[in-house]
């Protein structure tokens, strides 16, 4: 039953190209605010100025619209909690902060690194946890101004609480975190600024974010922001503690996490391949997720109909490349013709295409457009099928060459080219017949036969139907290039 008081975010830092994990994650919450009618809220944490970049940003937004993941709260669309850029909200941390150390919840921290890398290390020869271990938690008021006088900058930290936090994972179940294993934590770095340790859980308590759906690597985090969140409701900053579910891992080659490093990791990469972006999520929403146990292609519209938090796996979900460009091509063959045209217009036109503007044949793209539907993994690869359409002559793969004219293949060009000078050229099925018959008089069933015609007439050993392709290239055209073929087998 849809629940349209729902308030899921997806909060990513601007740093980089847009990773598929993300991509992922960002998915998940949609599909779970639009099939509960709630609300997806779009924020972006850009506090870490070293690493976050203006054209990060303008990447996530322009990547976000691509994938037709829409917002209703966030950056270019407004709404009631804004700003929506945590560099933006400086103050209101600032506050918060105030509030938790006046409240008793949190306090200065004057310990030196130096010092706090000793005590661990003590800790762990002694088999103990190496957390911080509360050293400045109830510092007297004397010892902090002789601190101060010494010069010593201090951090705020965040005073957890000495029992253990359960909560109810909406992925994982319940999980309970012992006071050992969650020591206090800083959330305020010596300078002023803000961790995220603290805008994030601050930012969602003011946005009233319902559900917090991430990544399993946030899920340590979880027992300290459940902790402030109980500190901020008694400060009447926050009104409830969200759920909170953790997605499983992405992994990649050799059982690792998917990386920003790995090649297969960016979402650039799918766009410059020309991946439909129905394609791409269908595939992202199977990694931790099924429609069901026998069907593995849906639209968006299907999977957001049945996407339910409750039905997400726990285990590391791996990345198949091939299942992705597999799941793709189907989502390729479902268009209709005349969008999968228009669909592959970029990549008929330069940087992609090496054929002259003038020299593209609109009608014939229509004419072979349905061909070319039935055999694409990805738009890009349509650029080197429908080539030989365009250009002047064939571009010659060496290797394909080599491999098709094996034999007597002058003896079988020349006979194959007498049976189609008498073809009919409006019929694919008569050019078929004219290649079957040469084959035939020189013992070679058609598969052997049409090779050294296609790669005269195209270029390639494979590529999209011959006969079909040699219609709307042309009896000129055809024969002109079998002679060529013919001539440089002769030099």
């Amino acid at each position: 039953m849809a629940n349209a008081n729902i308030r899921v975010r997806f909060c990513p830092s601007p740093t980089g190209n847009p990773h598929v994990g993300l991509v992922r994650t960002a998915l998940f919450n949609w599909a779970f605010a639009r099939h509960n009618q709630g609300t997806m809220v779009f924020r972006i944490e850009d506090t870490d100025a070293a690493r976050d970049s203006e054209e990060s940003y303008e990447q996530l937004l322009d990547s976000l619209k691509w994938l037709g993941l829409d917002w209703d709260e966030g950056p270019e669309v407004g709404g009631p909690h804004a700003p929506y850029r945590q560099s933006q909200r400086m103050d209101i941390y600032k506050d918060v902060a105030e509030k938790l150390l006046a409240g008793g919840y949190a306090y200065h921290c004057f310990c030196t690194a130096v010092e706090l890398e000793a005590r661990r290390d003590a800790a762990r020869l002694a088999g103990k946890p190496s957390g911080y271990d509360g050293t400045c938690r109830n510092l007297s008021a004397e010892r902090i101004e002789r601190y101060r006088a010494e010069g010593r900058d201090s951090i705020v930290r965040f005073k957890m609480p000495d029992e253990p936090i359960t909560f109810t994972d909406l992925v994982r179940g319940e999980l309970t975190f012992t006071p050992d294993n969650v020591p206090d934590y800083g959330i305020v770095r010596a300078n002023g600024a803000p961790l995220y340790t603290l805008v994030n859980p601050v930012d969602d308590a003011l946005m009233e974010i319902t559900h917090v759906l991430r990544g399993e690597d946030l899920l340590s985090s979880t027992p300290r922001q459940i902790a402030l969140y109980k500190a901020l409701i008694e400060l009447g900053v926050a009104k409830e503690i969200p759920s909170f579910g953790h997605l499983p891992y992405v992994m990649g080659e050799g059982n690792k996490k998917l990386s920003k490093r790995d090649p297969e990791a960016s979402l650039n990469l799918y766009r410059e391949r020309g991946f439909l972006r129905e394609g791409l999520l269908n595939y992202l929403s199977l990694l931790g997720w099924s429609f069901s146990a026998d069907e593995d292609i849906f639209t968006i519209e299907q999977m957001v109909s049945k996407f339910d938090i409750a039905d997400v796996n726990a285990n590391p979900a791996r990345f198949d490349l091939k299942k992705a460009e597999s799941i793709n091509a189907d989502h390729i063959r479902m268009l209709d013709v005349k969008t999968f045209a228009e669909a592959c217009e970029p990549w008929l036109k330069a940087p992609h295409a090496n054929w002259a503007p003038e020299d593209f044949d609109r009608a014939a793209w229509e004419a072979i457009a349905p061909h070319a539907q039935t055999r694409m993994t990805v738009l890009s690869e349509i650029t080197a099928n429908v080539d030989f359409l365009f250009l002047p002559e064939p571009v010659f793969d060496q290797p394909s060459w080599d491999k098709a004219m094996k034999g007597e293949p002058a003896a079988l060009l020349t006979t194959a080219r007498e049976k189609l000078v008498d073809a009919d050229w409006s019929d694919p099925e008569s050019l078929k017949n004219a290649v079957l018959a040469a084959g035939e008089a020189h013992g070679l069933k058609l598969g052997k036969a049409q090779a050294p015609v296609r790669v005269a007439v195209t270029g390639r050993t494979v590529g999209l139907p011959l006969f079909e392709s040699m219609e709307i290239l042309g009896k000129e055209k055809s024969l002109t290039r079998i002679d060529a073929a013919l001539a440089k087998l002769a030099a």
